[in-house]
């Protein structure tokens, strides 16, 4: 039978296959045997070993509520049975409108990020007027906060001398937003907390464990 004019050739649509394979749109962790996760990349389930890669997405560690995950150098946790998790596709750019969150151990919901392009790890804080950060964290990504104006706050260690700053670009998945006001302080931080300098920037909608955050036109 003859081909009709104008449509593709079989290797077109193979090698089409392997640009889709080869670039993971989505992903989420399904179950694991012992330190084997499952994940389904873009719907179909992989089996990973720890340090395997596979369509872009490298397993970092696993255990029976989680899988650590590394694509472009940005890192996530998956919790088990949680909604696939964009890694950003179509919108690599940053135009995306939405994240959707999965509360992982205490119900807290963490998620990979960048700051001004380099990865960090964020903690979701309605109860922080503004992003916060070690100082630590800051002197990684090069952030210039001694630059900023120079304030007193309290914590639970009591007041500390701090700074207020500017982040330039906060990304979270596809989604970016410009000029977010923090604070760098001289304290030990497991993680940079995403407060409401941030939040406000969204609609916020949660159900069980689930956060959906719609960028504000």
């Amino acid at each position: 039978m003859r081909r009709a004019a104008g449509w593709p050739s079989i290797a077109m649509l193979v090698g089409a296959g392997l640009v889709t394979l080869a670039q993971a749109q989505s992903v989420s962790y399904s179950g694991h045997m012992g330190d084997k996760a499952l994940l389904v990349i873009d719907g179909a389930p992989r089996t990973l070993a720890a340090g395997a890669t596979q369509a872009g997405v490298k397993l970092l560690s696993v255990n029976a509520d989680a899988a650590v995950i590394e694509v472009k150098g940005q890192r996530q946790t998956l919790a088990l049975g949680g909604r696939p998790v964009s890694l950003g596709g179509a919108n690599s750019a940053g135009g995306g409108a939405q994240i959707v969150l999965t509360a992982g151990f205490g119900g807290h919901f963490i998620t990979a990020g960048s700051i001004n392009g380099k990865a960090v790890e964020f903690l979701v804080d309605t109860g922080a007027t503004t992003v916060a950060m070690s100082a630590a964290d800051a002197d990684r990504i090069g952030l210039k906060y001694k630059d900023g104006q120079r304030i007193r706050t309290g914590t639970a260690n009591g007041t500390v001398d701090g700074y207020r700053t500017s982040l330039g670009v906060v990304r979270v998945g596809d989604v970016q937003v410009y000029n977010i006001e923090a604070i760098v302080l001289p304290v030990s931080m497991p993680h940079i907390l995403l407060g409401n300098s941030y939040l406000t920037r969204f609609q916020m909608k949660r159900e069980n464990d689930h956060l959906t955050l719609d960028k504000r036109q």
